[in-house]
Parts: structure tokens; sequence; C-alpha cells
């Protein structure tokens, strides 16, 4: 198998499977119907997921374990009411709802972790037309405003202008990512690949070493910086031996940096 063959099956596998998706599915069915039965009185406005979820750069639970839904709950009639009213009332709500489903608090969402897939519960409410979710705790304002499906556009464009190999390549980089401690925050590496461009890449190996070169490691901690300048060095060797007509050692090596997926 060559490498570029080896690469787009991975991207393939980490690819939500049918029956994993339909089961996430029926999970956001039961879920919609669980807030609407227990918020009652106009208290939601809307709920809709957003996030890798919508944009199929989300990763199945065996290739990472952090790999979650967000999910957006917008409440009617917040006022000047902190976020935390109404993360403390998401919070009761699962708990109530998921009895038997671990439930935690990760500011400014609440964790709903079911059997097969974790939900990141997100309070917001909406001022005219802009949408508001809580701010982190470091900020010096209790809510901030949020457009969550803009950059499913901004995804969905960039991978069509780079030959549908994004998103691909985007999947790679996140079970590299999973794989290697989580060195970068997951949405901005997104936001940074649907920004970066990508002159002469035609294939998928191609758009992941470009990625993976143009890494920003200065500003990265010693042990965080020692896992890309590896990642680095592995595509180094890849093309080497690729270019001595070495395929065997090629194919060990990037197995290096991306390892088979385990069922």
């Amino acid at each position: 198998m060559s490498v570029l063959s080896y690469l787009e099956n991975l991207a393939s596998f980490l690819n939500i499977a049918e029956n994993e998706a339909l089961s996430i599915d029926r999970s956001i069915d039961t879920l919609h119907g669980r807030l609407g039965n227990y918020f009652v009185n106009g208290e939601l406005k809307e709920q809709f997921k957003f996030g890798s979820s919508v944009r199929s750069t989300m990763l199945p639970r065996n290739a990472d374990s952090r790999s979650d839904v967000d999910y957006m709950i917008v409440f009617s009639n917040v006022s000047n009411c902190k976020p935390q009213t109404f993360i403390a009332r998401l919070k009761r709500f699962a708990e109530s709802s998921y009895s038997t489903s671990e439930v935690s608090q990760s500011s400014p969402t609440v964790v709903l972790a079911l059997g097969h897939i974790k939900f990141d519960l997100v309070p917001s409410y909406r001022d005219w037309n802009s949408l508001y979710i809580p701010a982190h705790r470091t900020s010096y304002t209790d809510w901030i405003p949020t457009d969550p499906l803009s950059f499913n556009n901004t995804v969905k464009q960039a991978n069509k202008n780079n030959k549908f190999m994004l998103k691909p390549m985007i999947r790679l980089l996140k079970y590299w990512n999973a794989n290697n401690d989580y060195i970068y925050e997951s949405y901005l590496l997104e936001q940074k690949m649907a920004a970066a461009s990508f002159p002469s890449c035609n294939n998928l190996k191609d758009y992941l070493f470009s990625a993976i070169n143009n890494f920003d490691i200065w500003a990265l901690p010693d042990h965080k910086r020692s896992k890309v300048e590896r990642a680095m060095r592995i595509v180094i060797n890849v093309r080497q031996y690729e270019q001595l007509g070495h395929l065997l050692s090629s194919e060990t090596e990037i197995k290096k940096l991306l390892p088979e997926l385990q069922a």
C-alpha cells in the first residue's frame, strides 16, 4: 500500500460511520424532546447542533476520546442574568433527565456523557440578530457574541476550493493531535487550516504534509514543540524513502505519525 492510499483509507475510517451517525441523531432527537419537556412556558427559543459534527470534521470516539457534539440551547428572557444561572439550569436538567449518565460543568458549558457520545450543552440567548454565549472566566465580560454557523460555510467553501481535500486532511490532523495529547485546540486548528493556502498540492498527502510543515511551533512549550518537530521529521523521512523507492519503509514511517485506527 502506498502512503497516499493509506492516508486516504485512514481519512475515510475517521469519518463518522453511518451506524454511529444514526445513533448520534437518535440521541439528539431524544435530547431535543427532553429539553422541550423540561423547560416549559416558552423558556426555550430554539436548540440546534453546531461545530465539527455539522462540518463533517468530528472524529469517532475510537479515534478521539474527547469527541463530542456541540449543542446550542437558546433561552428566552435572559435580561441581566449571569451565565452561571443558565449553566446551573442546564446541569439540573441533565441530572434529572439523564440520571444514569455522567454530568459535569466544563465552563462555560455542561457536559453530558452518554455511552456512545458526549454532548457539550451551551446556554445562549439572542439579542436582535446576535447570539450570545457565556464568556470564559478569564474574560472581562459575562457574555460574548458568536456566529457558530458561519464557520460551517467557511470550511465548506475552503474544502471546495482545495479539491475537497480540506475536510479529510483536518480529520487526519485532529487524529494526530488527539494521539499527541492535544497540542492544538481543535477549533483553532480547523480555523487555521480553513484560512491557509496550499499551493501545488494535488492530493491528500500533499495537503497533509504541507499543513504539518507550516505548523506554528515557536509559541509552544518545549514538550509540545518536540512532538510537532517529530511529525516534521517523519514527513521528511517519508519523502526520502519514496524518492528512493523504499515504499515499505515509507509506509512504516507514516504509521509512526498516524497509527492504524483500532476498532
